[in-house]
C-alpha cells in the first residue's frame, strides 16, 4: 500500500514507561495474559506514521490499581508496539521530562522517525528513566513534534498516555498549536494512567482539541481482546481504501498556525507564538500581580533579542495583559509596566529603543478563561507584534 494513500497517527504515550528502581522492577499486581494478535491480509494500515510521546516526569513515580503508572504506561506502550503490524509506516519515540543520560532535555526523540520496526521502537522505549523530581512539559512536546511531522504525508493521530498531574500551564495551547498547524490532518486520543481529577479533566480537553480521536482509560488496554480492538480502531482499516491525504493547510509565516486562525501574520522565522498566531513570551512569566518576569524566563526575552538582532529593522510593539482580578484602571497601569519592563530588558541587551513601543490592554483581551487560575496565568502575558 502507498504510504499516500494512508493516515498518518502520532501516539503521545504521556507517560513513563521504565523501571526506576529494584523496588520497580516489575508490577506488583499481575497483568492480564495476552498473545499478540496477528491480523490478516484483509487488513492495511490507516497510517502514514506514528509518534509515540512519553512523560519521563517525576509524578509517575506514584501508584494506580496496585501498580506503579510508570509500570502500568509502559505495559500499554508494549502491548500496542507487539500489536501494530508492520506495514511500511514511518515511526518514532519522543519523550517529556527530564533523562539526563539521553539528553538533557526537556523533551527529546529517542527512536526514529524511520520506517517502523517492532523491535527497535522497543529499545527506544526502554531508554526512559523516571527522575525523583521535576515537572511534565508535555507542551515542549507537542511543540517539537512540529518538526517531527514536518514533511510527512497524510492524516496524524496522537494518542497521549499519562497521568495528566503537573502539566505546564501552556499544555492545552500547545495541543490547539499543533491541531492548528495539521488542521483536519491531526487527532488526538489521550490514554489516561490514574485517576487524579485535573489529570482526567486535561487528558479529555486534549481529546477535545483533537476534534476526531477519543479519550480512554489505561485499564481497559491492557487485556489481549481491548489491545486488539483498540489497535483496529487506531491504526488498521478493513475492506475499504484509506482516505487520501488531506491537503497541508496554508501557513504563510510558517509559525505553526494556519493561516485561516492566524489574528498576527508575518512573524518573524523562531517566534514563540500562541493558538492565534501571536508573537507572545511564553507562559508561566508573570506572578499575580507583579510586572517583572521571573529570571527563570529571562532565555524567552533572550531568544526574543536574538531575533530582533538577526532583523535589525524590525520595530515591535510590546502589548501588555493581565487577567481580570482588580479593576480595569488598574490593571492598566500594570499591563503597561509589564510592557515597560520587558523593553528596558531588550533595550540592556543592545536592542534599540526606537524600534520598540509599549502598550496595555488591562484584562480586554484575554486568550483564556479567567474563571481557573491556569487561565488566569494564560492571561498575564506581553505579546510581541510586529511593524511591517
Amino acid at each position: 500500500m502507498k504510504k499516500s494513500m494512508i493516515k498518518t497517527i502520532v501516539i503521545t504515550l504521556a507517560s513513563s514507561l521504565v523501571l526506576v528502581s529494584c523496588a520497580t522492577k516489575g508490577p506488583m499486581q499481575p497483568f492480564p495474559e495476552f498473545i499478540p494478535q496477528t491480523f490478516d491480509s484483509n487488513y492495511s494500515s490507516s497510517v502514514d506514521n506514528f509518534l509515540i510521546i512519553m512523560d519521563a516526569s517525576s509524578s509517575m513515580n506514584g501508584n494506580y490499581n496496585g501498580n506503579g503508572k510508570n509500570i502500568i504506561a509502559k505495559e500499554v506502550a508494549s502491548r500496542m508496539n507487539q500489536f501494530i503490524p508492520e506495514l511500511g509506516q514511518t515511526s518514532g519515540v519522543r519523550y517529556f521530562g527530564f533523562i539526563k543520560s539521553v539528553s538533557g532535555e526537556q523533551t527529546g526523540i529517542l527512536y526514529g522517525m524511520e520506517d517502523y520496526n517492532t523491535q527497535p521502537l522497543a529499545d527506544g522505549l526502554d531508554k526512559i528513566v523516571i527522575p525523583t523530581d521535576g515537572f511534565s512539559p508535555l507542551d515542549r512536546a507537542f511543540n517539537a513534534s512540529q518538526n517531527d511531522l514536518e514533511g510527512l504525508s497524510g492524516k496524524t493521530a496522537m494518542i497521549i498516555i499519562s497521568d495528566g498531574e503537573k502539566l505546564e500551564p501552556g499544555t492545552a495551547n500547545a495541543a490547539r498549536q499543533l491541531k492548528a498547524k495539521f488542521d483536519s490532518a491531526i487527532c488526538f486520543y489521550p490514554v489516561l494512567v490514574g485517576n487524579d481529577p485535573g489529570g482526567t479533566a486535561i487528558m479529555h480537553d486534549i481529546a477535545n482539541i483533537g476534534g476526531c480521536g477519543f479519550y480512554v482509560d489505561s485499564a481497559d488496554l491492557l487485556s489481549g481482546p481491548a489491545m486488539a480492538r483498540y489497535v483496529k480502531k487506531v491504526f488498521l482499516t478493513k475492506g475499504a481504501t484509506p482516505p487520501s491525504k488531506a491537503e497541508k493547510p496554508l501557513d504563510s509565516d510558517n509559525d505553526g498556525v494556519v493561516d485561516s486562525l492566524d489574528k498576527c501574520p508575518d512573524t518573524p522565522k523562531g517566534a514563540k507564538v500562541n493558538a492565534q498566531g501571536c508573537w507572545i513570551l511564553e507562559n508561566p512569566l508573570f506572578d499575580f500581580d507583579r510586572y517583572d518576569i521571573k529570571p527563570v524566563s529571562f532565555s524567552q526575552l533572550n531568544e526574543v533579542a536574538e531575533i530582533l538582532e538577526q532583523n535589525p529593522g524590525l520595530r515591535i510593539i510590546l502589548q501588555g495583559h493581565t487577567d481580570n482580578v482588580g479593576t480595569e484602571d488598574y490593571n492598566m497601569g500594570l499591563s503597561m509596566r509589564r510592557a515597560d519592563f520587558v523593553k528596558a530588558y531588550l533595550v540592556n541587551k543592545g536592542i534599540s529603543k526606537r524600534n520598540i513601543s509599549t502598550e496595555g490592554f488591562s484584562f480586554s483581551r484575554p486568550v483564556a478563561t479567567n474563571e481557573t487560575e491556569e487561565g488566569r496565568t494564560l492571561n498575564r502575558r506581553v505579546e510581541i507584534m510586529p511593524l511591517k
